[in-house]
């Protein structure tokens, strides 16, 4: 029978999170992560910026063995879909600005903001998002909704469990399968769970073959 239990005790440094993170595609099938953790992992993550607080993102949890199957041959039968505790779709809402006023009245209950930036803030995301290209709206979710699927990732990491992002998908079946609202893009997909398997190690660029100082000769 399934489990949930904390697979560590000790919060890891931040080294430790970053340097042993790795893309898992094996996972225990038999391991269960709670709806409750998950919920505490998900308000570490939604810290991550976004273009001006109006964060765009929103996610859907599927956690259903059934719902797992049906996501998997849209999913291009990729195992982890299945094996792991749960597959977090990431969507960017391209019509976020209209929480616009919530959260910035939230801001200034909270003494973060006073009334006239907070008045300020509800009338520029109204006329500025509210009027953007829609490719320009879907390049700022896609941005926003990046920043959270990595803060998603270390937080998973920092807890003990495996996580890997996926591009490889049919979004617009997905799209159509799970019933997603025009306004909303698919962004990626995150399995997580308990690692049957490590990560391959992988090898990146080094710092100097990729970053160059004030000119920008490569």
């Amino acid at each position: 029978m399934s489990t949930t239990q904390a697979v560590q005790t000790q919060t890891p440094s931040y080294a430790e999170v970053v340097q042993g993170r790795r893309s898992v595609r094996h996972y225990d099938p038999s391991f269960t992560i709670s709806r409750d953790e998950l919920k505490d992992l998900f308000a570490e993550a939604l810290k991550a910026p976004s273009s001006s607080n109006l964060q765009p993102w929103r996610f859907l949890v599927i956690d259903s063995p059934e719902l797992k199957q049906k996501l998997l041959p849209i999913a291009n039968n990729q195992q982890q879909v299945v094996d792991a505790s749960a597959v977090i779709a990431v969507l960017g809402d391209v019509e976020s600005y209209k929480l616009g006023e919530t959260i910035y009245n939230r801001a200034y209950e909270a003494g973060y903001m006073p009334e006239a930036t907070r008045d300020m803030f509800i009338a520029n995301s109204t006329k500025i998002y509210g009027n953007l290209p829609p490719e320009i709206a879907r390049k700022i979710v896609y941005t926003d909704g990046g920043l959270v699927s990595m803060q998603i990732m270390l937080s998973a990491k920092a807890r003990g469990y495996d996580t890997v992002p996926m591009g490889g998908y049919n979004a617009q079946k997905f799209v159509e399968e799970f019933k997603i609202g025009e306004r909303y893009v698919p962004i990626m997909l995150i399995a997580i769970g308990k690692a049957a398997q490590e990560g391959h190690p992988s090898v990146r660029l080094t710092v100097d073959e990729v970053v160059r100082w004030n000119e920008f000769d490569f």
